[in-house]
């Protein structure tokens, strides 16, 4: 990993990367691509050392209160978070100044900052975004090599749920003759039904490629899937969005479940959700003992 110092730490729509790159391995991950002008090895974590002091002055500024996201591009909590931690330190801030959070993992290394994350969620809102891929546990293994397991991240989500804090699941990607299966997505929704998870986004069953991370993948196919890399390009070619012929049939099931069981799945709630602030949740907790 390398440090850097940077100009600013949350975006136009209040989210933030303390993280450049990923230590997780998966082989079909969109950050590895071209267009984010990565000038390093992916996993050469870029670490911006500046963030808290970027991150402080910018809540104290603020002059209304929001919610603040991580880990859309970059997992804030990788391996280096175990020794540097930076993500934790974020949180502190979070809830010191009082904001809400919406953060993004596929580690359970999240656990360890439990207390912090109820404490937040208690005064405004917290919600935890877990990225279910595949049920079947070896699989997961060699889709995402380096990070604990969907079983493990199920158990994740039942700790938050006891906990009483909100969870959103991101379903996917589903991989064209690899995990696009009914036996698959039945078994991520029997999961996200227990763990009682508020919201589950998916934009479709299957992935995106574009230069970068399709290399990076198919390489991976040549060592896990001999012959179907082949199968990718003769069905695909270089298209960017990559839809499985079972799209339709696997979509069609997980609107159904969802419905049945009052779990949000339009991306626009979901993401609706995500972003709201609770004004008048304070209020309302304080108003219970006067």
């Amino acid at each position: 990993m390398h440090f850097v110092d940077v100009k600013g730490i949350l975006s136009a729509k209040n989210g933030m990367n303390v993280y450049r790159g990923c230590t997780h391995g998966c082989i079909y991950c969109d950050s590895r691509s071209k267009c984010y002008n990565f000038t390093h090895d992916f996993e050469d974590i870029e670490v911006k050392q500046n963030a808290l002091e970027l991150l402080e002055k910018a809540l104290s500024s603020k002059r209304k209160k929001c919610m603040i996201g991580t880990g859309a591009m970059s997992d804030p909590y990788m391996h280096c978070e175990e020794k540097l931690g930076i993500t934790r330190r974020c949180l502190e801030l979070i809830n010191k100044y009082e904001f809400g959070l919406a953060i993004q993992t596929k580690s359970d290394l999240i656990l360890r900052d439990l207390e912090l994350l109820k404490s937040i969620n208690e005064k405004t809102k917290c919600v935890v975004q877990m990225t279910l891929t595949t049920y079947d546990e070896e699989l997961c293994k060699v889709l995402e090599p380096n990070v604990c397991t969907t079983k493990r991240r199920f158990e994740v989500l039942n700790i938050c749920r006891d906990n009483g804090i909100p969870t959103i699941v991101w379903l996917g990607p589903i991989l064209p003759f690899i995990n696009d299966t009914k036996e698959n997505i039945e078994g991520i929704l029997g999961y996200c039904i227990k763990a009682n998870v508020k919201g589950i986004i998916c934009f479709g069953m299957g992935l995106t490629l574009r230069e970068g991370n399709r290399e990076y993948f198919y390489e991976r196919l040549d060592g896990h899937f001999p012959g179907l890399r082949m199968k990718y390009h003769q069905k695909y070619g270089y298209a960017y969005g990559i839809n499985s012929d079972n799209n339709k049939e696997l979509m069609q099931l997980l609107r159904s479940i969802c419905k049945q069981h009052n779990i949000l799945c339009n991306p626009e709630e979901v993401f609706s959700y995500l972003h709201k602030f609770p004004e008048t949740k304070k209020y309302n907790q304080m108003s219970l003992f006067e």
